[in-house]
């Protein structure tokens, strides 16, 4: 692979806990029960506004939502690195990969702003030419429109490319791209890959480098599970 695209929460940072703080210091603010740390995280990637229509509930007007939305951007930007850290494993797959030559990019659903200081502020940002979030497109995932700008910008034609996700939302944006997809089951939500399979799956962050760069399936094919010890 000459290109690799990473996910970014729930592939690259565990950053579940600062984003269940977040999501319950704006339903307080309206006066509402905390919800739990896994419904929180069933909520996550498919960008800020979804999370925010689906933590406050479907009775929710539409002003509501917004509210609630700006409250939790502003308190996530103080507090977005209060418990948040990479992955184990994580900074020395990168290093490996970086050291083989590959390029690397984050294409994430959440808002880019506060992305780029998550990744510079874990020392992760050395690795990465490119940061996009989910405001940075007129689509957010699973749409293809990150994945074509980033192939267009590097030249990588799509056979040699690969998206890092732990989601189905990772899958079907490669689907849509037609490019490889790695699936992590660290990461949230790794039982949405039974409806929607990876190429090839990882269970450690360690295993990334030898799952990708000896990955040589075509989009779609069988998943390939990489064994690990756990």
């Amino acid at each position: 692979m000459d290109l690799l695209i990473f996910d970014l929460d729930g592939t690259l940072v565990d950053s579940k806990l600062d984003l269940a703080h977040a999501v319950n210091a704006a339903r307080e603010w309206f006066g509402m029960p905390p919800l739990d740390l896994d419904t929180i995280g069933n909520y996550v990637g498919n960008g800020a506004p979804v999370l925010m229509r689906r933590a406050m509930g479907p009775a929710a007007s539409d002003e509501v939502v917004q509210k609630s939305l700006d409250y939790f951007l502003a308190w996530y930007d103080e507090h977005k690195l209060d418990n948040t850290k990479p992955y184990p494993g994580i900074p020395e797959a990168l290093e490996e990969l970086h050291r083989a030559g590959v390029r690397m990019a984050v294409l994430t659903n959440k808002p880019v702003r506060v992305s780029g200081k998550i990744i510079d502020g874990l020392g992760l940002s050395k690795y990465f030419a490119r940061v996009y979030g989910g405001n940075s497109f007129e689509h957010k995932k699973p749409h293809p429109v990150g994945v074509d700008v980033l192939l267009a910008e590097t030249g990588v034609p799509r056979e040699r490319a690969m998206i890092i996700g732990d989601s189905a939302v990772d899958v079907r944006t490669a689907r849509n791209a037609r490019v490889r997809v790695c699936g992590v089951t660290y990461g949230f939500q790794p039982e949405t890959f039974q409806e929607d399979p990876p190429d090839v799956i990882v269970d450690r962050a360690e295993d990334l480098p030898r799952a990708i760069i000896g990955n040589t399936n075509s989009p779609g094919d069988p998943s390939e599970h990489i064994q690990t010890g756990r």
